[in-house]
C-alpha cells in the first residue's frame, strides 16, 4: 500500500534558465525520435503497401499496413509497464536513454527491410515485428519523458514545460511530413519498380532514424535524474513493486481509469488529424495528391506547433481542467464543420478546416499529460501513468486509422473522421469533469 502522502522537495528555483534548456532538450529529443519515427510510418503507409504486400487490392493492402500501425499501439502497454516500474525503480533517465535506442533500430530496420519482391511473405512479417519494438518503446518514452520534464519543472510552470514535449512531438510530425513531401515523386508504384534511386528513395526517412538517434542519446546520457526521484531514493522511499502498489490504492486505481478516458480525444486528433490525414486526403474520394495531401498537413502541424505553449501556460494560470474542457467543447461544435471544409476537395478550404481542428485540438494536447502526470505521486507515476495512457493509445489511437480506413472504404462517408472526433471529444470532457485540479498544487512524492 502506499506510505502516507509527502509534498515533493520544493519546486520552486530548481533551475535556472541553462539547466531548464537542457532539461528541456533531454525530455523532448526523445519525444521528436520517437513521433518522427512513428509518423513516417503512417504517412508512408501507401508506399509501404506497394513495397511489403504483393500485388492486389489497394484497399486491402493499405488495411494490412495499417494493421502493422494499430499492432505496434497494442505493445505500447507492455512498454509501458515494464519500462515504468524500471523507471519508478531504478531512474527516469536510464529507462529514457534505453527508449531512444530501441526506436532507432526497429525504424533503421524498416528502412533496411527487402521487400515482398525479394523474400515474399517473410516481408511483411518482419515489418509488422519491427513494428512492436517501435511500440514498445514508445510505450516507455512518453510517460517517461513527461514524467521527467514535470518532475524538473519550476512550480507554477509545469503545463509550459511539458507543453514543450508536445512542440516536440508535432514538430516530429511535421519533419516527418516534409521529410516525404520531398520524397513524394519517387513514392509511386512507378518510381518503385523503375529501378535506380526510385527503388531506394523510399528508405531514406526511415534511416535518417539512425543519426537522431545517435543525438538523442548523446544528450540523455549527459543529464541527471529528477530531483523528486534522487530525493526519494536517498530517503528510501521507492517502491519495491510499483504498478502492484498503484492497483492496490483505490485512489490509484480510478487515476488510472481517467488516464484510459480523459486522453479519447487524442483518438481524433493525433491519429486522423494528422497521422491518417495525407491518407484521407488522397484517398479515391477526394484525389488530393501525395503532395498535396502532405501540404495541408503540414500547415495544420506549423499551427498547433505556435498554440501548443500558449495553452500549456493557460493551463498554469487558470487549470487544466478548464482548458481541456473547452477544447473538448469546441471540438464537438467545430468538428464535423471543420471537416466539411476539408472534405471540400478545394485546397484552401482544406487547410482553413484543417488549421482550425489544430488549434482547437492544441488546448488538448498541450494539457493532457501534465495533468495526468499530476494525479499520480513520484512512487508509480512513471508506471500508473504509461499503463493508462498507453492503453488509451491502443485502444483509441492506434485503431483510428485502421477504424477510418474501413469505415470510409464500407460506407462511402468521408465524414466518419468528424464523427469519430466528436464522440471521442464528449467522452473527453466527461472524463475530465471528474477530476480533482492539481494545476496549483505541488508535485506529491508518495
Amino acid at each position: 500500500m502506499s506510505s502516507p502522502t509527502r509534498a515533493a522537495v520544493p519546486q520552486h528555483d530548481r533551475l535556472d534558465a541553462r539547466q531548464t534548456r537542457k532539461v528541456v532538450t533531454a525530455g523532448c529529443v526523445g519525444i521528436f525520435v520517437e513521433l518522427y519515427d512513428n509518423g513516417i510510418f503512417a504517412f508512408m503507409a501507401g508506399t509501404l503497401a506497394l513495397v511489403f504486400l504483393a500485388p492486389g487490392n489497394p484497399d486491402n493492402a493499405l488495411l494490412f499496413v495499417f494493421a502493422g500501425y494499430a499492432v505496434s499501439f497494442f505493445v505500447r502497454p507492455l512498454g509501458a509497464v515494464v519500462c515504468g516500474i524500471l523507471g519508478d525503480k531504478i531512474g527516469r533517465q536510464k529507462l529514457l536513454v534505453f527508449v531512444i535506442l530501441l526506436i532507432s533500430v526497429a525504424t533503421a530496420g524498416i528502412g533496411l527491410l527487402p521487400a515482398y519482391s525479394a523474400i515474399g511473405i517473410a516481408a511483411p512479417v518482419l515489418l509488422v515485428l519491427l513494428r512492436m519494438m517501435q511500440g514498445f518503446s514508445v510505450g516507455g518514452e512518453a510517460a517517461g519523458a513527461m514524467t521527467f520534464l514535470a518532475e524538473h519543472a519550476p512550480e507554477g510552470k509545469r503545463g509550459i514545460i511539458t507543453s514543450y514535449a508536445q512542440i516536440a512531438s508535432f514538430a516530429a510530425l511535421l519533419t516527418g511530413t516534409l521529410v516525404a513531401y520531398s520524397m513524394s515523386p519517387w513514392l509511386t508504384q512507378a518510381a518503385i519498380d523503375g529501378g535506380g534511386f526510385g527503388s531506394f528513395a523510399w528508405r531514406i526517412p526511415f534511416l535518417v532514424a539512425i543519426p537522431m538517434g545517435v543525438i538523442g542519446w548523446y544528450i540523455r546520457k549527459a543529464i541527471s535524474d529528477t530531483p523528486n526521484f534522487q530525493k526519494l531514493k536517498e530517503e528510501g522511499g521507492l517502491s519495491k513493486n510499483p504498478l502492484k502498489e498503484a492497483f492496490a490504492s483505490a485512489e490509484h486505481r480510478r487515476a488510472m481509469l481517467l488516464a484510459l478516458f480523459i486522453p479519447l480525444m487524442n483518438g481524433s486528433g493525433y491519429y486522423v488529424l494528422f497521422s491518417y490525414m495525407p491518407t484521407f486526403l488522397k484517398g479515391k474520394q477526394l484525389n488530393f495528391t501525395i503532395g498535396e495531401a502532405l501540404l495541408v498537413t503540414a500547415c495544420s502541424l506549423v499551427v498547433i506547433c505556435i498554440a501548443i505553449p500558449f495553452m500549456g501556460a493557460l493551463s498554469d494560470r487558470v487549470g487544466r481542467k478548464k482548458v481541456i474542457a473547452g477544447a473538448a467543447i469546441a471540438m464537438a461544435i467545430l468538428g464535423i464543420p471543420a471537416y466539411a471544409l476539408i472534405a471540400t476537395g478545394n485546397m484552401a478550404l482544406a487547410i482553413l478546416g484543417a488549421c482550425i481542428m489544430a488549434v482547437v485540438f492544441a488546448g488538448h494536447t498541450a494539457v493532457i499529460h501534465i495533468l495526468i502526470v499530476e494525479l499520480f505521486p513520484t512512487r508509480v507515476r512513471y508506471s500508473a501513468y504509461g499503463l493508462g495512457y498507453n492503453i488509451s493509445s491502443a485502444l483509441f489511437g492506434g485503431t483510428a486509422p485502421l477504424l477510418m480506413t474501413w469505415l470510409i472504404s464500407s460506407t462511402g462517408n468521408i465524414y466518419m473522421p468528424a464523427f469519430y472526433a466528436v464522440i471521442t471529444a464528449l467522452g473527453t470532457l466527461a472524463a475530465v469533469s471528474t477530476v480533482k485540479d492539481r494545476a496549483h498544487l505541488p508535485l506529491r512524492d508518495a
